[in-house]
């Protein structure tokens, strides 16, 4: 196990390298303020440094609202905050106080979209979790399939693609005329439920036909894992809570 200082105190520490990029961000990001305090509870009990791009958004970040707050991706935010987004810490059930011996075992999840996507990164073995790819990839579970799927990706690759501009591409076929009202006027423990549902025939053949209305994150996720259960027997497992 590292002490604290030795995750934190380290050369060419990462949030430099990040927010650069975030400047250069072609989509609205806000950076939501940080607790210090949670930051580093946080980074100690993950035990990863603040040389990754994990550990430098969890320590120096509350949080980002990425494309009008579309995608969340999350870090340890101030109590009470704008928006309400939750911190990796709470979506993740860390303990309260530090364990050593805790893991997410299943994988960590990193980010929520507004319409249940989760992302996540792979623990040390994902196929016991019932999840492809490697230990330590990205991967999500898609509302549209309700399956997981393995992006091929590190975390840090994940973030750079996310703040490159490419969700526009990625949710081409789950965007609406619209959206962006719709998804600035929730809080950050709110999605949208859509129906018929986005793994429908009537959803895929043309989204922008469903209804949706804003319900807490909480619902959209426990539908999502229940629906994967009724359909075919298969539990996704841990999606995150809010």
């Amino acid at each position: 196990m590292r002490e604290l200082s030795q995750l934190i105190d380290v050369e060419e520490p990462a949030w430099s390298e990040l927010g650069r990029t975030l400047e250069a961000c072609p989509v609205p990001v806000e950076v939501l303020p940080s607790d210090s305090g949670l930051g580093r509870a946080s980074i100690l009990q993950l035990q990863v440094t603040a040389r990754s791009y994990l550990g430098a958004v969890v320590l120096h970040c509350g949080g980002l609202l990425v494309d009008e707050g579309w995608l969340r991706v999350f870090g340890s935010p101030v109590s009470g905050a704008a928006h309400g987004v939750p911190g990796l810490a709470r979506v993740n059930r860390f303990p309260a106080t530090f364990d050593p011996a805790w893991r997410p075992e299943a994988g960590l999840v990193v980010a929520h979209d507004v319409l249940g996507e989760v992302f996540a990164l792979n623990g040390a073995a994902p196929a016991d979790a019932g999840r492809p790819g490697a230990p330590g990839e990205v991967v999500y579970f898609a509302p549209d399939s309700l399956r997981w799927e393995a992006l091929g990706v590190s975390h840090s690759t994940w973030l750079t693609w996310l703040l490159s501009g490419a969700l526009d591409e990625f949710y081409a076929d789950l965007r609406w005329t619209g959206w962006k009202e719709e998804v600035q006027a929730l809080n950050g423990e709110q999605g949208l439920t859509v129906y018929p549902p986005l793994w429908s025939a009537e959803a895929r053949q043309d989204v922008a036909a469903t209804s949706r209305r804003a319900v807490s994150m909480r619902e959209i996720l426990g539908v999502a894992r229940d629906t994967c259960r009724q359909f075919d027997g298969v539990d996704p497992g841990f999606l995150g809570v809010a």
